[in-house]
């Protein structure tokens, strides 16, 4: 299934690192069941007018992965940003789809846990025979949980949000917005906190997953205390086909004007998204370093990318 929307991870200068670190993971497990792979990658070079590109010379601009199918974005931009676990991604280890389920689930905790941190640790709770919640030593939170799903199979990895702070108590109103903008979309399970749960709010969303364009996403509230929240470390790509479509997601998403920037917007709850046309991809591709790197050139002048605008910068027009 081709992905309408791609996380995207922020890395400071270690991003090739990271994504061969996951690959090697993924490629490995026992329940192996697709192949985990880097599809590109596309490197800062001289000529591209970025501050301090200088010192990014070789390292990544954009890197595209995949692990068991599920596909990835990543790249190098410096110490502005750090991945934290308002953002995370679940990983499904389900026994009614996989025999080594269980064997598969331990491998994962060891792998990932490894030089990291844990959240929560390795171990049966009243949701799971087995589940954690680690950072593995990038950075990256993971939810590894043994599950017995009922009704309809989810994937194996599900991006999650957990809203905090000032925003916790959103996930319900921020799930019905997302399901109200995208389109092949609907709501999946939902689990309230019940009273006695403090500081949670009874009724509020202890976890509810939903879909999007066809892919599953997950979010919860959580009002206890974080020294975290949303940040652009983790972003979601939308790939869009023409202007019409990129028009349509910035006028329905950004709410953050001062945050618009080379694609990139923050919507209401402090998510960021980058609402890119398919055109970019394959400008930046290009071979031929002088076109792509007028493309780029243009693009990180814009704010909303304007396509016509970014085709004759890349034709030399």
């Amino acid at each position: 299934m081709k992905q309408k929307i791609t996380p995207s991870l922020w890395r400071d200068k270690n991003c090739e690192e990271a994504m061969n670190f996951y690959i090697s993971v993924f490629s490995n497990s026992p329940g192996k069941k697709e192949e985990s792979k880097i599809i590109s990658i596309k490197r800062y070079e001289k000529g591209m007018e970025t501050p301090g590109i200088e010192k990014m010379e070789g390292k990544v601009l954009t890197g595209i992965f995949e692990l068991e199918g599920y596909r990835f974005m990543a790249l190098d931009g410096g110490p502005i940003f750090e991945i934290n676990p308002s953002a995370s991604f679940i990983l499904n280890f389900d026994p009614s789809t996989s025999k080594r389920a269980s064997e598969n689930i331990e491998y994962f905790w060891k792998k990932l846990s490894d030089g990291g941190k844990v959240l929560m640790e390795f171990q049966k709770y009243p949701f799971s025979e087995k589940y954690s919640w680690c950072e593995d030593k990038f950075g990256v939170s993971w939810q590894l949980i043994l599950s017995n799903p009922e009704g309809e199979e989810r994937p194996f990895i599900t991006p999650s949000m957990m809203f905090v702070g000032g925003k916790a108590g959103k996930a319900e109103e921020a799930m019905k917005f997302y399901l109200s903008v995208f389109k092949n979309s609907k709501q999946g399970q939902i689990a309230r906190y019940p009273a006695g749960m403090e500081p949670d709010k009874e009724g509020t969303i202890m976890f509810s997953d939903f879909m999007l364009e066809n892919q599953w996403f997950a979010a919860m509230d959580s009002a206890r205390e974080h020294e975290f929240n949303f940040n652009e470390a983790v972003s979601f790509y939308v790939e869009v086909v023409d202007q019409n479509e990129l028009d349509y997601y910035w006028e329905k998403l950004s709410a953050m004007p001062e945050s618009e920037i080379c694609g990139w917007l923050k919507d209401k709850y402090g998510i960021s998204w980058q609402i890119i046309p398919k055109r970019m991809g394959d400008m930046l591709s290009d071979p031929d370093s002088e076109k792509a790197n007028r493309g780029l050139n243009a693009m990180l002048k814009m704010k909303k990318i304007d396509i016509e605008g970014l085709r004759k910068a890349y034709e030399g027009r």
